[in-house]
């Protein structure tokens, strides 16, 4: 979520009121801004889709929710020393967080552990442990339409009688002590992007959520008008036309066995209505196609964690596939490939699997991963039911990503169009008669000027810096992880460094690189890149043939917040992913929005980018995913490229005699074997292209005009990419509401009779 004090006073329209007020005091409100700690509650960008999303239901009127977990430590803040990434723990409730407020009255019970004892009046879960999950409520306001949604985070506590009830008390201190176990399951965010590690603790996070979350619904569904009750019994069957819900990727997959639990065993609804409703109520989104990202859960843990979610998966299992055997006879393989069993040394629940059996809708998250999803991925399910498939693009809310963090374009903007492109960013495309308006360009290419200032000051202050302002800010900023390859980034840092050393006089265009982003703690290649560009990064700053031509700056500690700071002020923006393995990307938006340029491959929004401006207006290069597979079928040889390009042979055996590293000349023997051996991710087939590529982009950024020029036909083909267009999208092909654009009345205004319920009935 990042910081929440200029978003509210944005959103509120109360901005200048707040500034002039502080600054009457004596303050400065940009200072004030300083101190919020980010609220850090999830990994890269699967994690601030969702505070995207939150902001544009809002400000579209939609009665939304955004649940998950009130961790008492977010991802960590990365301190760099040495060269290396070092975590340390993100206590960002340390002094507290005004924003929320705990709601003790709302508190519910979570079951781990116990059995399921069967008879006549069907199944009950027995003997479990109890969890209590304490919501907090942080107000979601829209943007200027006095709308204000919740988010509500769940805290894990132990019950008062925790280790007290079961006749031990015997150590009275030591059972006191042990209810830390019980509330550390809301302690800390598993840092991994992209990566499943398969543990106890995780597996009982997902689930607490899960189930907090739909005892809340259920409650809130009960006590509406269309809870209404035959005789004591809820009827249920108008469920899934007031309640929607979205699963954002797999982690909360377990609502779907644990509704199906509260229909079947507690509100003894038969299971084939339960199943109807369920399958109605959800939808999944996919996130990533990277196997090693997909969860499995591991039937051993499921069955002593959540012994009667087991039975159901298997039941849920039995009959899709007697489903499917009915449609195919005697195709085992295709039973085998479909099953929500995986069967081999551990049998695994393949939780994709579960989450397309028990939803009404599945999408990916832009055209060609949609694409890769239907036809690759879960192509048997795709088979079975087309119509379930769907792409939704993703989008960037542009109060946060453009008004707050780029009040000077924004501004510029408004002067052109107005001010209603806020609320419809389509309005963009009115940019595109000012294109050839050489005093409008002008003052775009000051205003990015002014920006890389700001930000040139921001670094020197903090990292004791001095870079040059003038040069090209090429910024490459994203979780750290082999498929980004920031390592092909740091090959072509090394040849800049190389041509620059090998003729000084020649005319280079000068450039600052900086990287940035965190490794998972686990992931060992992705912190060697990261001591890598450090160790380059090293080298390149402090050769006096290089002067002030090329700089490297590896970003410490890359959150929202320093995004907000980065972003504005970046000229060329990388995108540079192999073809197929970048879902969507929704970083590549922000840049676009904020006036750099693109480096990209065809791969995730990249792609939608292209078609928007116009592919001339994109640096795009490299493999296409076709490419990718063919090179798949003849098998990738590295070695060949490293043989026929001499620059890239140069580089690479620069990294791997120590040049780098000449304290330890073996250090980055590891890369280097990856990159040989067992890249999966093919850096030397693309590292010509990619070279030839940056060399048209320093071409274009000598002519400041004609720079800019393309700038604005980007940002004024920026509109698809606002949340509130995606939001638009979920809303009427899968949760079945209209947004309403309707301002609420202010509190202070005495509302109509009849305006107290929201117009749209369902809750998503």
């Amino acid at each position: 979520m990042g910081r929440t004090l200029q978003n509210t006073m944005i959103n509120l329209g109360l901005q200048n009121a707040c500034d002039e007020a502080v600054y009457q005091l004596g303050l400065d409100m940009e200072e004030l801004e300083e101190i919020e700690e980010d609220a850090g509650l999830g990994n890269g960008g699967l994690g601030r889709l969702a505070a995207c999303f939150l902001d544009s239901m809002a400000t579209l009127g939609l009665a939304a929710y955004g649940y998950g977990i009130r961790y008492e430590y977010g991802i960590f803040n990365q301190k760099i020393r040495d060269g290396w990434q070092v975590e340390e723990a993100d206590d960002w409730l340390r002094h507290g967080n005004p924003w929320e407020k705990a709601r003790p009255e709302y508190m519910l019970p979570v079951h781990f552990y116990g059995r399921v004892e069967h008879s006549a009046s069907g199944a009950k879960w027995i003997d479990t442990q109890v969890v209590l999950a304490l919501p907090y409520d942080t107000p979601v306001p829209g943007y200027m339409n006095n709308t204000v949604n919740t988010m509500r985070l769940w805290s894990a506590r132990a019950p008062n009688d925790f280790n007290l009830r079961d006749f031990n008390v015997g150590d009275y201190i030591q059972a006191v002590l042990d209810r830390n176990l019980a509330e550390n399951i809301s302690r800390v965010l598993y840092p991994n992007d992209n990566f499943f590690e398969g543990k106890e603790l995780r597996l009982k996070q997902e689930y607490f959520v899960v189930a907090a979350t739909l005892q809340d619904i259920i409650r809130r569904f009960k006590a509406s008008k269309f809870g209404s009750t035959d005789s004591v019994r809820t009827v249920f069957d108008s469920f899934p036309d007031q309640v929607a819900i979205q699963l954002n990727d797999t982690h909360p997959a377990m609502a779907i066995p644990e509704l199906m639990r509260i229909f079947v065993d507690i509100e003894k609804l038969p299971w084939d209505k339960a199943w109807d409703i369920t399958k109605r109520t959800f939808a999944y989104t996919n996130h990533t196609v990277l196997p090693e990202a997909l969860e499995r859960w591991p039937v051993d843990l499921v069955e002593k964690l959540l012994p009667r979610h087991l039975q159901i998966i298997y039941e849920i299992n039995q009959r899709h596939l007697d489903h499917i055997a009915s449609l195919f006879p005697n195709d085992v393989d295709r039973l085998r490939r479909m099953s929500l069993i995986e069967e081999g040394n551990t049998k695994r629940i393949n939780m994709a699997h579960l989450c397309i059996v028990g939803s009404h809708a599945v999408n990916g998250v832009a055209k060609i991963h949609s694409e890769i999803v239907k036809t690759q991925v879960f192509e048997d399910f795709a088979e079975l039911e087309p119509e379930k498939f769907q792409n939704k693009t993703n989008g960037i809310t542009p109060r946060r990503w453009l008004l707050l963090c780029n009040p000077g374009l924004a501004e510029l903007i408004a002067e052109k169009i107005g001010e209603d492109y806020v609320r419809d960013l389509s309005q963009l495309t009115k940019l595109h008669k000012f294109v050839d308006d050489d005093l409008f360009i002008r003052e775009v290419a000051k205003v990015k000027q002014e920006n890389k200032v700001k930000f040139a000051l921001y670094l020197e202050k903090e990292y004791k810096v001095k870079i040059n302002p003038s040069s090209m800010f090429d910024v490459h900023v994203k979780r750290i992880h082999e498929y980004k390859r920031q390592l092909m980034n740091c090959l072509h840092i090394i040849t800049m460094y190389n041509r620059i050393r090998r003729d000084p006089a020649k005319l280079f265009v000068p450039r600052t690189v900086i990287i940035g982003g965190k490794a998972a703690p686990g992931y060992h290649m992705a912190k060697m890149i990261i001591k890598l560009i450090n160790a380059v990064a090293q080298v390149v700053n402090n050769d006096p043939v290089v002067g002030s031509k090329l700089k490297v700056i590896f970003l410490e500690n890359y959150r929202v917040s320093l995004a907000e700071k980065v972003i504005p002020a970046t000229d060329l923006s990388e995108q540079i992913s192999t073809a197929g393995t970048e879902a969507s990307g929704t970083g590549n938006m922000k840049f676009m929005l904020n006036g750099a340029l693109t480096i990209g491959t065809m791969d995730g929004a990249n792609v939608e980018m292209a078609e928007e401006a116009g592919e001339e207006n994109l640096f795009i290069f490299g493999m296409r995913v076709e490419d990718v597979t063919e090179l798949d079928r003849k098998g990738y040889n590295a070695q060949l490229y490293y043989d026929r390009l001499p620059e890239l042979k140069q580089a690479v055996d620069q990294i791997k005699s120590g040049f780098f590293s000449p304290k330890d000349p073996n250090l980055f023997n590891d890369v280097v074997n990856m990159l040989f051996h067992h890249d999966r991710f093919k850096v030397f087939a693309d590292y010509e292209a990619y070279v030839k590529c940056q060399e048209k982009v320093s071409e274009l950024y000598l002519n400041s005009k004609a720079w800019t020029k393309m700038v604005l036909r980007n940002i004024a083909a920026a509109g698809k990419f606002s949340s509130d267009r995606t939001i638009k999208e979920y809303a009427r092909d899968i949760w079945h509401v209209e947004p309403s654009d309707l301002k609420i009345p202010p509190p202070n205004e005495p509302r109509e009779a009849g305006q107290d319920k929201t117009p749209n009935g369902t809750a998503a």
